[in-house]
C-alpha cells in the first residue's frame, strides 16, 4: 500500500495582503499618535495651586474714601519758640558742670558755674564809683543849699526893708495930704519905697533863678549817680550770669559743641540750650511723590507709640533730601508721658475726603492712576482669574477703582509676581 505526502502550496497573494494590512495599520497608528500629540500640544497647562492662607484678599466697596499719606519716619522736634539758648555774658572759664543733657530743669536751676576774676574787679570798681558819685551829690547839694540860704537871707532883708518903706511912704502920703509934712519929704519917702520895690522884685527873681540852677546842677550830678548804678547793675548781672541758670522750665538739650570744665569761653558762646517740652512739633519725612498733594493746614494725626495726637500741617520744606521732603505738623493736643525731643513718631496726613467712591484695599504692587493686573477670586472661592483693573487716586490703605471691578468683587492684594506667567490659579 503506497502512502502519498501532503504538499504545501505557495500563496504569494496572501503574503502581499498581510503586508499591506500591516502597513495600513502602521499608518493609522502613526496618524492617531500624531493627532494625539497635536491635541496634547493644544491643551493649556493645569492651573497652579496656591495656599489660601498665603494670600491677602479684599472685597471691593463703595462709599466715602479719605485720601491720606503716611510717614513711617519722623520725630518730635522743638518749635521755634520753645528753645532757650543761653550764651556766656562775658569771657570766663568753666569751673563746674551741674546738670547734664536730658535732665528736667526749672527757671532757677543752675546748669554750670563760670569764673571771671576781671569781672569781680569791675564789680568792686563800679561799687566804689557809685559811692563816690553819691558822695559828690551830697557835697554839691550841701554847697548849693548853703549858697541858697545866704541868698534867701539877703532876699528876706530886702523884703523887710521893702515892707517898712512901703508903710513909711503910705504914712508920709497921709501926712502930706493933711499938710503936716512938705511935699519934698513925701517925695523922698515915695522914691525910697519905689526903689526898694524894684530891688525886692529883682531879689525874688534872682532867688527863683538860683533855685532852678540848683535843680539843674543836682540833676546833672544825679545823672552821674544813675550812670554809676547802671554800670554796677550791668556788672552785677554779668556776675550773677556766671552761675548759668535755665531761665525756663523744660529739658536740657545737648549742644552741638558741648563745653568742658576748664574751658575758656568768650562772650556770646552758647553755654546751654533748654527746650520747653510742651512746645514740640512733629517733623515727618514724606516721599517726594506723595508730598506733592500736601497743603498747609491739612489735618494730621501723630502716633507717638504711646498715644495718637491730632495736629495740622504748618510747613512743607521745599528741598528734597534722599527722595523725601520734611513736613512740619503742629500738635493740637497734649503730649503723652515720655514725649521728648527726637522721639520717633509715625504720622498720617488727610489729603482729601471723597464721597461715593468705588475702592478696594491698596495692592502690594502698583501705583495710583495706572492699570493693574489682579487676580479676581471666583464666586465659589475655589479659583481666581487675572483681570486688568484701572485705578485712580490712592490713600494709605485703599485705592480708587475706575474700571475692571464691581462692588462685591473679591481680589487678591498680596504680591503675586511669582504667578506672572499664568492667568488663573486654584485656591486650596
Amino acid at each position: 500500500m503506497q502512502v502519498h505526502g501532503v504538499m504545501d502550496i505557495a500563496r504569494p497573494d496572501l503574503k502581499k495582503k498581510k503586508k499591506r494590512q500591516l502597513m495600513i495599520w502602521t499608518g493609522v497608528a502613526v496618524v492617531v499618535l500624531a493627532a494625539l500629540g497635536f491635541a496634547v500640544s493644544r491643551l493649556k497647562p493645569a492651573a497652579p495651586t496656591v495656599d489660601r492662607s498665603t494670600i491677602w484678599p479684599d472685597t471691593v466697596k463703595r462709599g466715602p474714601l479719605v485720601r491720606q499719606v503716611r510717614a513711617s519716619t519722623g520725630s518730635l522736634v522743638p518749635r521755634e519758640d520753645s528753645i532757650e539758648l543761653i550764651p556766656a555774658q562775658t569771657d570766663a572759664t568753666v569751673v563746674r558742670i551741674r546738670v547734664l543733657p536730658g535732665a528736667k530743669v526749672t527757671p532757677d536751676t543752675i546748669l554750670l558755674d563760670l569764673a571771671d576774676p576781671q569781672l569781680e574787679q569791675e564789680v568792686l570798681n563800679a561799687q566804689l564809683a557809685l559811692k563816690a558819685a553819691q558822695a559828690d551829690y551830697k557835697s554839691l547839694q550841701a554847697t548849693l543849699e548853703s549858697t541858697l540860704m545866704d541868698k534867701k537871707t539877703a532876699a528876706a532883708q530886702v523884703s523887710s526893708d521893702y515892707t517898712q518903706d512901703q508903710l513909711q511912704a503910705q504914712t508920709d502920703k497921709a501926712l502930706f495930704d493933711l499938710g503936716v509934712i512938705s511935699g519934698l519929704a513925701y517925695s523922698k519917702s515915695k522914691s525910697t519905697a519905689d526903689q526898694l520895690a524894684a530891688q525886692h522884685q529883682l531879689s525874688t527873681q534872682q532867688l527863683d533863678v538860683n533855685q532852678k540852677a540848683i535843680a539843674v546842677q543836682l540833676a546833672s550830678q544825679q545823672t552821674k549817680i544813675d550812670q554809676a548804678k547802671a554800670l554796677l547793675d550791668l556788672y552785677q548781672r554779668q556776675a550773677a550770669a556766671l552761675h548759668v541758670q535755665a531761665g525756663i522750665t523744660g529739658s536740657l538739650a545737648p549742644l552741638a559743641t558741648p563745653v568742658q570744665v576748664g574751658q575758656h569761653v568768650t562772650a556770646g558762646t552758647s553755654m546751654a540750650e533748654v527746650i520747653q517740652l510742651d512746645k514740640l512739633k512733629a517733623a515727618l519725612q514724606i516721599a517726594e511723590t506723595q508730598a506733592r498733594d500736601i497743603q498747609i493746614g491739612q489735618q494730621a494725626s501723630i502716633d507717638t507709640h504711646n498715644g495718637v495726637i491730632p495736629g495740622h500741617v504748618t510747613r512743607i520744606d521745599p528741598s528734597v533730601v534722599n527722595g523725601t521732603r520734611t513736613v512740619d505738623v503742629d500738635l493740637d493736643g497734649p503730649l503723652p508721658a515720655g514725649a521728648v525731643p527726637q522721639l520717633s513718631v509715625d504720622g498720617t496726613i488727610d489729603l482729601e475726603r471723597m464721597t461715593d467712591v468705588l475702592y478696594v484695599g491698596r495692592p502690594a504692587l502698583g501705583n495710583e492712576n495706572s492699570t493693574l493686573s489682579l487676580f479676581k477670586i471666583d464666586p465659589d472661592g475655589k479659583g481666581a482669574t487675572r483681570v486688568p483693573v484701572k485705578v485712580g487716586r490712592a490713600s494709605v490703605n485703599d485705592i480708587q477703582v475706575l474700571e475692571g471691578l464691581r462692588e462685591g468683587d473679591t481680589v487678591i492684594l498680596s504680591d503675586m509676581s511669582r504667578w506672572d506667567n499664568v492667568d488663573r490659579i486654584r485656591l486650596e
